[in-house]
């Protein structure tokens, strides 16, 4: 007789009443790579996913607080649970409820097959005193990407603040470093996000297909003159889809610079050698997520949360003068 596939096992907190089954299983499970709504819904429909010793047969079911929710996992085992690691943090706020976290470029956030440990939840169970488990990361970066990430110490307050994300409660600024020029000093991007049929990793903008996508964009510093150069734009998403702002900003033709999935070599056609250089070494997406504004989920009064421009990035910056930054940025 073949050993039963392995399975998870959690039981849900009283702020998470309001979430659906199959919100709540990529949330507490979010260690798992490649885990989606549409996956866990798959694992509903084929009885994978028990509450309180019941299959579950919806996955829009509102578990009660308290319920106990086991998940079968088919196919390959899950990654092992993280453990704590004594891994430096940036910490830019923390209170009993939550903390938020300058995530640096090139830390992955979750363990991941290529990533077993060294991650930011890593650092985080080592943080908040615990041995292993999950640390309730509610908002996630690209491993290239720096800047804010928030962080929730109890599934209850992860519920909250993800219906806030959800609902549009949270004012998201990121920075990007883009190849110019940009020919407008703002602009607004509503182009539908979809996976790419031959690598769903990658995502297309689309006019007709896929799910409606937005994004703000001021230009905030270029070059003076007409040589071709990088420009930076503050970014603001309206909706959060998967890799949205490198997505948009390469299908408006200002891709960023060092994206290594939508970027383009456009550092050749830049006359300046000591740029062209700079541009070229870039080791990752010049990405930044700058600033965070939204309502504490247990008080209701407005936080903002602000990470400061890495080195990496100021140096890039100042090899296309653009540094200092201006003033309010």
């Amino acid at each position: 007789m073949s050993a039963p596939p392995p399975s998870r096992v959690f039981r849900t907190a009283r702020g998470e009443a309001a979430e659906r089954l199959d919100r709540l299983v990529v949330q507490r499970l979010a260690d798992i790579p490649g885990l989606s709504r549409a996956l866990v819904q798959e694992w509903i429909g084929a009885g994978l996913v028990r509450v309180d010793g019941a299959a579950a047969t919806r996955a829009s079911l509102h578990p009660r607080p308290g319920a106990e929710v086991e998940v079968l996992l088919p196919g390959a085992r899950p990654h092992p649970p993280p453990v704590a690691q004594d891994i430096p943090l940036s910490i830019l706020f923390e209170d009993d409820a939550l903390l938020a976290v300058d995530k640096p470029p090139g830390m992955v956030a979750h363990p991941t097959k290529g990533y077993a440990d060294g991650t930011l939840v890593n650092a985080l169970l080592f943080h908040l005193g615990k041995a292993e488990g999950g640390a309730g990361l509610v908002s996630r970066l690209d491993k290239g990407t720096s800047g804010v990430l928030l962080v929730a110490k109890a599934p209850g307050v992860h519920g909250r603040l993800a219906r806030i994300l959800r609902g549009g409660g949270v004012e998201k600024e990121y920075l990007a470093a883009v190849y110019g020029p940009v020919p407008f000093p703002k602009g607004r991007i509503d182009l539908r996000i979809l996976p790419e049929a031959h690598d769903p990793r990658r995502r297309r903008a689309s006019r007709t297909e896929g799910q409606p996508a937005s994004t703000l964009w001021e230009r905030v510093a270029e070059p003076a003159g007409e040589e071709p150069g990088i420009a930076l734009l503050r970014c603001r998403l309206l909706t959060g889809r998967t890799h949205q702002i490198r997505v948009h900003l390469e299908a408006e033709g200002m891709p960023i610079v060092g994206d290594p999935v939508y970027g383009a070599p456009r550092w050749k056609g830049l006359r300046d050698p000591d740029l062209a250089a700079a541009c070229r070494d870039f080791p990752r997406q010049a990405l930044h997520a700058r600033r965070l504004r939204f309502p504490h989920p247990v008080t209701g009064a407005a936080l903002e949360v602000v990470a400061p421009v890495p080195e990496d990035l100021a140096g890039l910056l100042a090899a296309a003068g653009l540094h200092p930054l201006p003033e309010g940025l």
